[in-house]
């Protein structure tokens, strides 16, 4: 019917407004190709380069869900090479050649938590709610006495990814052999306990609290009071006073370990 009631003209009218609509979608198709291959060739292609040279570990310690968000972020130049604590430094050497940036190694290190107390940490009242720390860090900064302690609740054990933080005594303890230093441990603690430190440190500070005197030993019976006696007693001068904690500098630190074996506290810990 409808081609009876068409005219002959009227159907090539039709037919030439379809043929424009055609040319105008293989046209748009070719643009929508063409941006593809140039937004891959300038910004797909270098994140796929850089995210082959990461270690893969997915740990989040960068700051991103994954290796594949951290690559995005390094193409896009919003991010430092130096966030990921986990890739070798041969592989973040390609990564800099690939970005075309400079880079330095860094000496490797470790994450230890900086605090010894645990069940050896009084209690202000007993807590029963849910089983992690952040949540109990709500409640009057957790149950402990010593508002810097650690609660022991393993938010951070629960989130390593080599299984090197384990709650050992209601305190957290991280094992040097299995630690790649991502820093999962340090995003996941409301009490912002872990630090990093030199793969080869033999000594480190295991306490966080501020207070000094009667009211550290009311609420800790190995926290630090602030007597000073480590940084007196080191030979290399590598330790200076803090509000109330011993600071370590590393790079001045004999190994002698001399500042361990004189806290009475026993808030600096030996690791080997």
């Amino acid at each position: 019917m409808i081609s009876s009631i068409l005219a002959p003209v009227q159907w090539a009218q039709v037919g030439i407004v379809l043929g424009v609509f055609a040319a105008i979608a293989v046209v748009l198709t070719a643009c929508i190709l063409l941006v593809t291959k140039f937004c891959k060739t300038q910004g797909d292609e270098k994140t796929e380069a850089v995210l082959s040279h990461l270690a893969g570990a997915n740990c989040g310690g960068c700051g991103c869900s994954g290796c594949a968000g951290f690559a995005e972020k390094l193409a896009r130049g919003e991010a430092e090479l130096s966030d990921c604590h986990v890739t070798g430094a041969e592989e973040k050497q390609k990564i800099a050649d690939v970005l075309g940036i400079p880079y330095e190694d860094a000496a490797p290190t470790v994450n230890v938590c900086a605090c010894n107390g645990g069940d050896d940490a009084a209690d202000e009242f007993e807590y029963t709610g849910a089983a992690d720390c952040a949540q109990e860090n709500k409640l009057f900064g957790g149950r402990k006495v010593c508002k810097y302690g650690c609660l022991g609740k393993g938010n951070c054990a629960g989130s390593c990814t080599e299984n090197a933080a384990s709650v050992v005594n209601g305190c957290v303890t991280v094992n040097p052999d299995l630690c790649i230093s991502c820093g999962a441990c340090l995003k996941h603690c409301p009490k912002q306990l872990f630090r990093r430190i030199p793969a080869d440190a033999k000594v480190y500070v295991a306490c966080s609290s501020h207070d000094r005197g009667k009211a550290v030993m009311d609420a800790c019976k190995n926290g630090c009071i602030g007597c000073g006696k480590c940084a007196k007693v080191c030979p290399a001068g590598a330790i200076t006073m803090e509000n109330n904690l011993p600071v370590i500098d590393y790079a001045k630190c004999t190994k002698c370990g001399k500042c361990a074996d004189s806290c009475p506290r026993h808030s600096i810990i030996k690791r080997y």
